[in-house]
């Protein structure tokens, strides 16, 4: 971590990474400049030129596309190209989809009627105040706490009662059968479980906040409303795996919530939760933010891990797992930032009270960041198990009344779901049954009109653009791909073409390292079995 943190300290400082820079850095670390050379050239958020007044990104992902991103940014770009000092450009996910498009300034969000007011008189414009686009605040049922006096009132009950921590929240976790929500579904209480049985003395706990994925974006309102579930998650975890180290590695997108959660983390040191004898316990635990110095990849727990040891953010391959040799090679228990939240919530009120939460038959609750075309997009606390449909009507229904044609219920890497399967529930187990998945918790609503080969070859892009490139058949698979479809779609393959694709996706999910590889042309092949109509007929035959 002391590498990226010094070179994005130094950014910050000087506003961009010049050779000079670099030389100096490695003397005085004693390392080789071509390392530091690599960690740059790897991470998007470093940059080696001086920056603009103002740099301005829109994002070109699905969601913000849906809204007229690409215009949104055409136009931006013809009445401001001629401005000295001053930098458009569109980028990937930027995590807030409910307000597409979306765009940032100088790396912090803004809305866009603010940013057309800036750019209006951008010569004589102060810069806006880092002031945070926040979602308005609301009661979460997962929250078993009334106010801010009660909080961390669980791990303090449990040990003043001298109860055995571990025992209990392995049972309650269990019990409960939650399922890591970040998209993998591995169960919690297994692996909570599986590394308070390591006997390595030193062991991590992280959480996960570097959610990057297109439709996605229900942590980080977490983060901002939640985040003493998030904290106490974490102690709970290490009290009961034996660690003393918590780190939350957090997209650098996220500047208002890292505020919000860097301002609860310190008031857990206040009130003794956190540190030297955290809530009374006689052990140690400390959290820190690290701050991810960008890309899509590093959501990938081992990437994160490389990236956590100042190396270039590549996934590693497996075995061995995070739970056995994670951080610098220690056992290393991470969990997305719902996951922690909602085992909070489980092991505060007990498995009678999540079976209850549920809908019908299904036990507990689950957060959804919900855009596209719906009448208002957001993240919903609901009943697990509750139908695409009812969480639709949750968000207003579809605007103006337009009738449903599809749905990705899992975020960018799961397949489109035609508007026969609305009322599919919303589940690991029930989406998988109809050829999707539940993913990272992310539903995106499509309306008839729209062109789905058009979203599904701009998620194959983000994918493309995405990988990391250490695995031969990502890097390679994916451009080619995307050169593929991009050719069909502007009449110069015909479309017999793509009769290959099926095979090539097989063949990036049988050999590709990490999941980016493995699901990236997913979704694309979807469209092409199930919505065929929209395929473009490409090259005419003679």
């Amino acid at each position: 971590m002391k590498l990226l943190r010094e070179l994005s300290r130094l950014q910050a400082e000087r506003g961009y990474l010049d050779e000079d820079c670099l030389r100096e850095l490695a003397r005085r670390e004693n390392i080789p400049l071509y390392r530091l050379q690599g960690l740059v050239s790897f991470y998007p958020h470093f940059r080696r030129t001086p920056p603009p007044r103002a740099a301005v990104h829109v994002c070109r992902d699905l969601s913000c596309r849906m809204a007229g991103g690409a215009e949104r940014f055409a136009q931006l770009k013809s009445a401001c190209d001629a401005q000295d000092d001053l930098e458009i450009h569109e980028v990937s996910c930027l995590g807030r989809c409910e307000r597409a498009p979306a765009a940032s300034l100088n790396d912090a969000p803004i809305s866009n009627s603010d940013l057309d007011a800036f750019l209006e008189d951008f010569a004589g414009s102060p810069l806006p105040d880092r002031s945070p686009v926040t979602t308005a605040a609301r009661d979460w049922k997962c929250d078993p706490y009334p106010d801010a006096t009660h909080r961390y009132g669980t791990v303090q009950r449990f040990l003043s009662d001298a109860e055995d921590i571990p025992r209990i929240c392995i049972e309650r976790l269990k019990q409960s059968k939650l399922k890591g929500m970040g998209g993998a579904g591995f169960p919690t209480g297994l692996k909570w479980e599986l590394v308070s049985q390591e006997t390595e003395p030193v062991k991590y706990v992280i959480c996960n906040a570097d959610e990057s994925e297109p439709g996605t974006f229900k942590d980080r309102v977490i983060l901002e409303q939640l985040p003493h579930l998030i904290i106490e998650g974490m102690l709970l975890a290490a009290l009961t795996i034996g660690a003393e180290q918590g780190i939350v590695y957090i997209r650098h997108e996220y500047g208002p919530e890292r505020e919000k959660l860097q301002t609860a983390i310190n008031d857990a040191y206040n009130c003794g939760i956190l540190g030297a004898n955290a809530a009374g316990s006689g052990r140690k635990f400390d959290i820190e933010i690290f701050v991810s110095p960008g890309g899509y990849i590093l959501g990938e727990e081992t990437a994160l891990l490389e990236a956590l040891e100042d190396k270039r953010g590549e996934p590693r391959i497996r075995p061995p797992y995070p739970g056995t040799h994670g951080l610098w090679g220690k056992p290393t228990l991470i969990n997305n930032v719902e996951t922690f939240a909602l085992a909070t919530s489980i092991i505060a009120q007990g498995n009678d009270w999540w079976q209850a939460q549920g809908a019908g038959d299904y036990a507990g609750l689950k957060f959804f960041s919900i855009s596209g075309d719906v009448a208002e997009p957001g993240v919903y606390e609901v009943p697990h198990g509750i139908p695409i449909a009812e969480l639709i009507a949750r968000a207003g229904g579809l605007k103006d009344d337009r009738p449903l044609k599809a749905v990705l219920p899992g975020g960018a890497s799961s397949n489109f779901l035609p508007a026969e399967h609305i009322d599919t529930p919303l589940d690991f187990d029930a989406l998988r049954n109809v050829g999707s998945m539940l993913g990272s918790g992310a539903v995106v609503v499509i309306a008839e009109g729209r062109n789905l080969f058009d979203l599904g070859l701009s998620i194959t892009r983000f994918f493309r653009n995405e990988s990391c490139g250490k695995c031969v058949p990502c890097r390679i698979g994916s451009e080619k791909a995307v050169r593929m479809l991009e050719q069909v779609q502007s009449g110069v393959l015909d479309a017999a073409s793509l009769e290959i694709m099926p095979e090539l996706s097989e063949t990036l999910l049988q050999t590709s390292i990490c999941g980016l590889g493995q699901v990236a042309l997913g979704p694309m092949n979807s469209v092409l079995e199930r919505f065929p109509q929209d395929v473009p007929a490409g090259k005419e035959t003679r």
